[in-house]
């Protein structure tokens, strides 16, 4: 009984194997016969037996769909660009003019003023002491020098009824004169001494902001001290130190010998914010050999402060405008052993053909041409990866121009799906 179960389950598990291969065998015979049959075009890219590895062969002849642009005529700016470092109009280092105790501090770190104000305030009561002394001597030597003209004028009477000897009026005249210039040496001395007493008042020069303080309230301070109280920088106007290259400078000097004034920008280090805009106002009068550069210097107002002393920035030297240019998107341009070239688009054919062109002044988003294209010509600004001469394109319809260029996002941006849009939907209705 138990030999014929054993028996009985071999059998059951021999014509189970002979359905399971009898299946598959079927199941690629069924494959054989849809390859043999041709691929469907909605199949997914890569798996159609047409070329090896599952490439289509035919692939050079599809559509690429791209985005275009037409040429256009305008204004450009030529422009030089270079990296600059911000530097204050003036900059000041507040020291003492006297020497003595610093009695007060006006200002606080970081501060705003204005020419005329109040910085600090050394003890004035010894040059006002220094004052009265000066003031005293001079009116004693005023007295004795109006003593002195009277004695004179009395001698010449005398003189003159021939009562008095010559030799004595001739040295009073030399008294008085010597009494007048000691009067002078008194007003000098009080000038000074009233000098130095204001000098006890310390002020701002000029306009700017201030730094941090070098020294606090009760400390000696004097004049020879390299430190000072406090340094000030004029910040409004500022200026920018840049640097060129020996070769536009010609350029350059055109203009200002024809009464130009040269705009120039400040931009962030990364060129993408416009700090502030200002003017030319001077060139070195040397080039550096080292470098074969030439430093000139720009003038901005900087009412809102973007511009701060020792900070670096992108300059931005206008130096002429070009009118009535063939302007592109500078997408559009591209690089190979022959030099610059673009894409331009046949409509009638629907076609991309290569084309030769030369450069002139670009700005960041567009590039002027020289020669090789026409106003109106329309070129291909995205896409161009995957086009070669003479190639079929696929141009976006108005709905997607008007929608934002929806096969910008769906076909021209992907570089390696080669079949486009409708190929990748093709895959998705595909069954599992």
């Amino acid at each position: 009984m138990k030999k014929k179960v054993i028996w009985t389950s071999i059998a059951v598990l021999l014509a189970a194997t002979a359905g399971t291969a009898t299946y598959y065998r079927s199941g690629e015979a069924a494959e054989t016969k849809k390859a043999e049959a041709g691929p469907r075009g909605d199949g997914p890219r890569g798996e159609g037996p047409r070329g090896k590895g599952g490439r289509n062969r035919d692939f050079g002849n599809r559509p690429v769909p791209v985005q275009t642009a037409a040429s256009r005529t305008g204004d450009i700016d030529v422009n030089v660009n270079a990296i600059g470092t911000v530097t204050a109009l003036n900059t000041v280092t507040i020291k003492p003019r006297v020497d003595g105790q610093l009695q007060k501090i006006a200002f606080g770190d970081g501060q705003q003023v204005k020419a005329g104000d109040l910085l600090a305030e050394i003890d004035p009561r010894p040059f006002k002491a220094a004052l009265d002394q000066a003031t005293g001597q001079l009116q004693r030597d005023e007295a004795l020098l109006a003593n002195a003209r009277l004695d004179l004028e009395r001698y010449r009477g005398l003189l003159a009824k021939d009562s008095i000897a010559r030799q004595q009026v001739d040295a009073q005249e030399a008294q008085v004169r010597q009494l007048e210039g000691t009067v002078l040496t008194d007003r000098a001395l009080v000038d000074t001494a009233r000098l130095n007493l204001g000098f006890t008042k310390v002020t701002a020069p000029v306009a700017g902001t201030l730094g941090l303080r070098q020294v606090d309230a009760g400390n000696m301070v004097r004049a020879a001290d390299t430190g000072g109280v406090v340094i000030l920088t004029q910040t409004q106007p500022i200026t920018v130190l840049f640097s060129i290259s020996a070769a536009n400078l010609p350029a350059v000097q055109d203009q200002l010998r024809k009464g130009k004034s040269l705009a120039v920008e400040a931009w962030d280090r990364d060129g993408r914010s416009k700090l502030a805009g200002g003017r030319l106002v001077s060139t070195d009068n040397l080039i550096d050999t080292s470098t074969g550069t030439v430093k000139l210097k720009a003038q901005f107002d900087n009412k809102d402060s973007a511009l701060f002393p020792n900070q670096f920035v992108s300059a931005r030297l206008r130096v002429d405008t070009r009118h009535d240019a063939v302007l592109v998107p500078s997408a559009a341009i591209l690089k190979g052993n022959q030099g610059s070239f673009v894409y331009v688009i046949n409509e009638q054919e629907k076609t991309a053909s290569m084309r030769p062109v030369v450069t002139g002044p670009a700005t960041a988003d567009t590039v002027a041409i020289e020669s090789g294209l026409s106003a109106g010509e329309k070129i291909v600004v995205d896409g161009v990866d995957r086009l070669r001469d003479g190639a079929p394109v696929e141009l976006p319809s108005p709905e997607a121009r008007q929608g934002g260029g929806r096969h910008r996002g769906e076909g021209a941006r992907s570089g390696g799906d080669h079949g486009g849009d409708g190929e990748r939907r093709g895959e998705r209705k595909k069954p599992a």
